[in-house]
């Protein structure tokens, strides 16, 4: 990869560092808007998949996307860059932000301000629930897609399964054969 090839990476990811306000679940959509819709280092199902594993992996999503797609696009010096380009606007913001939120806490408007965030970041969250929701639509219908979205909301809210599980479940699920060939498969066999 080349040296302005590693400046875009790097400069892709340190804008979603900028921008990623409220943690790491706040950057999927702005990691989604870089690496599929601007550069198209990812086809949107690609990044489907990056996302569950993510998810399922112990550790901070906020280093964990960056990390893999930078390796993907750069390999080892692209997953470093990508890495240190989100992390290092993170470090700089909190030691400043900290400081200067110690010293006013008290102030109303300054505490407004992290309230008045939680509306944006819950529409960047639904935007790209309703993506996911369509594309699973696309793939396996309306019916199926809620179906396992009830069933994945009844184990994760309700019965307290860690969501980490119920994304591998489904991993493992999508990795067996189907019904109708798996009993072809036992009929050859015989």
């Amino acid at each position: 990869m080349t040296a302005s090839q590693q400046g875009k990476l790097f400069f892709s990811f340190l804008r979603i560092g900028l921008l990623g306000f409220g943690g790491g679940p706040s950057m999927i959509p702005l990691v989604h808007q870089e690496v599929v819709k601007r550069h198209a280092w990812m086809k949107d199902e690609e990044f489907a998949d990056v996302l569950a594993i993510a998810n399922t992996l112990p550790g901070p999503i906020a280093t964990k996307m960056p990390g893999y797609i930078g390796f993907r696009v750069g390999g080892t010096l692209g997953c470093i860059n990508a890495v240190l380009a989100v992390i290092l606007p993170m470090i700089v913001a909190m030691i400043l932000l900290l400081g200067l939120f110690s010293r006013h806490r008290d102030v109303a408007w300054i505490h407004g301000m992290g309230q008045g965030m939680v509306p944006v970041v819950m529409v960047m969250m639904g935007q790209l629930a309703w993506d996911f929701l369509n594309k699973s639509r696309l793939a396996l219908g309306w019916a199926v897609s809620l179906v396992m979205a009830a069933v994945a909301g009844v184990l994760i809210y309700w019965l307290g399964v860690h969501p980490g599980l119920v994304i591998g479940a489904l991993l493992v699920a999508a990795m067996l054969p189907p019904l109708t060939k798996r009993k072809s498969v036992e009929e050859a066999a015989q």
